[in-house]
């Protein structure tokens, strides 16, 4: 007998948005810095997706696996320079999408970020086409 694979399905769908390139990952608890650059690829309004080559690692032992499993449930600290904000948020899952796109991280909000303050980062966020590069 086959056991059912259970699914989770999304609190709140995701949206496209513009790529947002990403300054630093840091743990909260420590501030250890996890990681240099990446870039978010899609949010709601209960969290976002992260790109991160495996190069943007700065811990040595998240470098030397094909997984950053050792980061589900850890609280991080994500800073945007295109639009000067730190977000906040718990590693909800971590997938390794193959060597040349790296990994794909998706973080939650935390519990006491208020859900009128997501809704509004969501509006607030560019939509595809929005941002020019230099």
């Amino acid at each position: 007998m086959k056991a059912k694979k259970i699914r989770t399905y999304r609190s709140a769908p995701r949206q496209e948005i513009e790529p947002l390139k990403i300054a630093s990952i840091s743990l909260l608890s420590n501030l250890s810095k996890i990681a240099r650059g990446g870039i978010i690829r899609e949010a709601s309004t209960s969290g976002f997706l992260i790109e991160l080559k495996r190069e943007n690692l700065v811990m040595a032992e998240l470098r030397q696996n094909l997984s950053l499993d050792l980061l589900v449930g850890s609280v991080v600290l994500i800073y945007l320079p295109q639009m000067d904000l730190e977000l906040c948020g718990k590693v909800a899952r971590t997938k390794f999408n193959g060597k040349s796109a790296g990994f794909l991280i998706g973080v939650d909000y935390t519990a006491d970020a208020p859900e009128y303050w997501r809704e509004c980062l969501l509006d607030l966020l560019p939509k595809p086409g929005e941002i020019d590069e230099l």
